[in-house]
């Protein structure tokens, strides 16, 4: 790149192609990183100097920066950061620096605004920790006295303590007065983590999500990027965040699905966790029970350190998992609890245990169909059916904001009274445990039942204080929860997640329900888990019972490989998205015609997307497989930079895809 001394790059948080070119300020250094104030068009915007000047347009031309900004530069590590995101993903990366910004329209400090916050005590809480919890912290304190790049799975049973263990590896980082990020999935997760977190060191962590408030969100800006905040807990996005001294990451729950951002800029936060800490050359940790392929295959690669805690914490012991064949049972259309767990339901709450039972289903019912004619009631903007709502009165649509009262006429034959509600979520559980078990206390926890973060926390408050003798819920509650007289976990339909299609459906499916088992005797009380499906003998099931994790993924990965499909191979997606079907499909099968010739490569498509129709837009999709030796992201820029869309569509590119829908 030819580049001009006497200009300067400035790049701002807009989706623009490129930085552009101003004049410097006349006798003030501004070195790469400085936040700048520039006129652009009648606006003033604030940017950064990412450089010198591309030098393409005339001095002459340029216009000035107006004024050096109040807000601190953005470090080094930063903005290689969001470059390197921007290349890889093929984002503008000036959309990738108002993430650095908090996504904020104005960040600029205001009087009075005090950024001072409790300091984390490293020594406030120091638990016992089992032999194996201490060799697994002696591992990452060495790594973190080296302060250099490393990457390690901290893998652990339920309940085996891996936040004690990684909470060692935070304290030692705050002991070099090093900044430390803890990543989890989703908010719901911090009422179960929040309160461990003060307990050890004896404040809480600053925090990062979408559901702070504006100001609260500025002023946790400003004492992270002005290192006045050590301890920060936040999610995916604030990897982002312009750390002035970060010194490590913990990503919990490393093979959650809910890292992947698959709108705007579209990145897995896991990977870019990685990517990150190898900028930055500090640690970087990933945490979980259930590690994901991806993980896993990089441990075997020698990529990935790796961390074993075998065994729970104490005197719990794992619990036992049993299937219920649901081929065998004698059940009416209109319940959905077998008799052996409502059996085992009742016996638990006799003997004043807990329980749960756990449905990945939000809602009352996933489809309402009309009787007399077999009508479906589907959403008029997406390829997905309605959801019926009892706690709105309404039919949802879970992809888009879509709603709509029960028609009293069936649209296709007129038909009155014909409604039916199809299969459970998990309202009608609830309305069957309801009858059935008319003395229990139950509540549900999904996230469209809980109004943010501090629902959760109360939710979590009444089952350690035992007001509560069953929850029913969704995947929001199948991980970071500890309840000790929780004894018994019933999974009502354990075949959900193993339909559809997508390659990722077994993994994800025993990930999941690995998780939820976890849950079940995490204390002194043995526990018990009831599995109802009606396939029994599928590997999923069969893993879970026999307690054969590493077969099971060893068995994965060979099918992986055997279609070349991620970890073994690389894979990426191009989906054309506009509001005319046959222009969507015509601009697809062009691209499809311009894509690379390789005999690495391998083109599939195009075809639709399995949401052929998403939030009043059609979904024409091409997949590329290609080895990982290949650089597939310049694969994927070589291939559409030089083709320019109509306005009336948009190209969406996903590399390394999580979602196949």
């Amino acid at each position: 790149m030819i580049t001009d001394p006497a200009t300067l790059r400035v790049l701002l948080p807009l989706p623009l192609a490129d930085a552009y070119d101003y004049l410097p300020v006349e006798g003030l250094e501004t070195p790469p990183g400085t936040v700048v104030e520039v006129p652009l068009g009648k606006r003033q915007m604030t940017g950064v100097v990412w450089g010198a000047g591309h030098g393409n347009v005339p001095a002459a031309k340029l216009k000035p920066i107006a004024n050096l900004s109040s807000l601190p530069p953005l470090p080094d590590t930063s903005r290689a950061f969001i470059d390197w995101v921007a290349n890889y993903t093929l984002t503008p990366p000036g959309a990738v620096l108002k993430m650095a910004f908090g996504s904020l329209r104005v960040i600029a400090p205001k009087k009075n605004d005090d950024y001072s916050c409790s300091q984390p005590d490293t020594n406030h809480h120091q638990p016992e920790l089992t032999s194996d919890q201490k060799q697994a912290a002696a591992t990452f304190i060495e790594r973190i006295q080296a302060r250099s790049f490393s990457a390690t799975l901290l893998d652990g049973v339920t309940g085996s303590g891996k936040t004690e263990t990684f909470c060692e590896a935070i304290a030692e980082t705050l002991r070099h007065g090093r900044q430390a990020l803890l990543l989890l999935p989703e908010i719901a997760m911090t009422a179960a983590l929040l309160d461990r977190l003060a307990r050890r060191f004896g404040s809480p962590p600053v925090m990062w999500h979408s559901e702070l408030g504006d100001r609260q969100r500025r002023l946790n800006w400003h004492a992270i990027a002005q290192d006045e905040a050590k301890f920060i807990l936040g999610a995916r996005s604030a990897l982002f965040l312009p750390y002035p001294d970060l010194g490590l990451i913990v990503v919990d729950e490393e093979h959650e699905a809910a890292y992947k951002q698959e709108e705007g800029v579209i990145y897995h936060g896991r990977d870019m966790a990685v990517v990150r800490a190898h900028i930055g050359n500090i640690p970087v940790i990933l945490s979980s029970a259930t590690p994901s392929l991806e993980t896993v295959f990089n441990v075997q690669q020698g990529k990935y350190g790796h961390v074993i805690l075998p065994q729970r914490f104490g005197k719990a012991s794992m619990p036992k998992i049993e299937t219920v064949d649901l081929r065998q049972q004698k059940m009416t259309a209109q319940n959905f609890i077998s008799p052996p767990l409502l059996e085992s339901l009742q016996k638990t709450i006799a003997e004043g245990q807990q329980a749960m039972l756990f449905l990945n289903r939000r809602g009352y019912a996933p489809l309402t169909l009309c009787r007399a004619c077999g009508h479906r009631l589907q959403c008029p903007r997406c390829t997905s059916w309605l959801t019926e709502h009892k706690r709105t009165g309404q039919l949802h649509c879970h992809h888009c904001d879509y709603a709509m009262r029960l028609p009293d006429k069936c649209p296709s034959c007129a038909a009155e009274g014909r409604f039916a509600a199809c299969g459970p979520g998990v309202e009608r559980v609830a309305e069957e445990v309801k009858t059935r078990l008319p003395e229990a206390r139950f509540a549900i926890m999904a996230s469209d039942t809980l109004d943010g973060a501090q629902a959760a926390q109360e939710l979590v408050r009444k089952m350690e204080d035992r007001e509560l003798d069953l929850l029913i819920g969704t995947q929001i509650m199948a991980k970071g929860y500890h309840f000790p007289r929780l004894t018994l976990v019933g999974v009502v339909d354990a075949d959900l997640g193993l339909s559809g299609g997508d390659p990722r459906a077994a993994e994800r499916t025993f990930q999941l329900l690995q998780q939820v088992a976890g849950r079940s005797g995490r204390a002194e009380d043995s526990g018990r888990v009831l599995l109802q499906t009606t396939s029994p003998d599928h590997p999923v099931m069969q893993a879970l019972l026999k307690g054969d994790r590493d077969a099971f993924m060893a068995a994965e990965l060979r099918e992986r490989e055997a279609y070349r499909l991620p970890p073994v191979w690389r894979l990426a997606s191009v989906t054309v998205s506009g509001t005319d079907a046959k222009e969507v499909i015509a601009f697809t099968q062009e691209l499809a015609t311009r894509a690379p010739q390789s005999d690495k490569l391998r083109i599939l498509g195009p075809a639709p997307a399995p949401f052929a129709m998403l939030r009043g837009h059609y979904r024409h999709r091409l997949m590329i497989q290609s080895p990982r030796n290949i650089n597939l992201p310049r694969v994927l820029r070589d291939w559409l930079a030089p083709i320019k869309a109509p306005r009336t569509l948009r190209i969406i590119v996903d590399v390394d895809p999580y979602s196949f829908l």
